[in-house]
């Protein structure tokens, strides 16, 4: 498999001041939807289109919930799921409080069969 990339002229991530470089970002094609997935997956299970829709649809419902609680959600070869905070440093735990914290965000870590597919890929510069 080849990912198609373009090459783009950007800052110097963590120093604005250093001269401008030049870096791959991978292009992408579009969208796959979770109605495209479902199908898909209904093509290669026994599973129909709108059971696996509903199943899908449920998952995406009940992830953030673990995710609150402060739980990793692993979804087994696929990868896992967790929060990560974002927060100004303090010079001591006593001084730290919640206000420090600027961003909650989801880490994805790929299970076996994506870091497997990963070890594989290919590049092709986008025409």
């Amino acid at each position: 498999m080849s990912v198609p990339y373009n090459v783009v002229q950007r800052i110097k991530p963590g120093d604005p001041s250093a001269p401008r470089k030049y870096y791959a970002v991978a292009q992408t094609a579009g969208e796959a939807s979770l109605r495209e997935l479902s199908e898909r997956i209904a093509e290669i299970s026994t599973v129909s289109t709108i059971d696996t829709l509903a199943v899908l649809e449920s998952l995406v419902q009940v992830i953030p919930s673990y995710l609150l609680n402060g739980l990793i959600v692993r979804l087994g070869d696929f990868g896992s799921f967790r929060l990560t905070l974002s927060s100004e440093g303090a010079e001591d735990e006593a001084s730290f409080n919640k206000s420090m914290i600027k961003k909650v965000r989801i880490n994805f870590r790929p299970g076996t069969i994506i870091s497997n597919a990963l070890k594989s890929v290919e590049f092709t510069k986008a025409s």
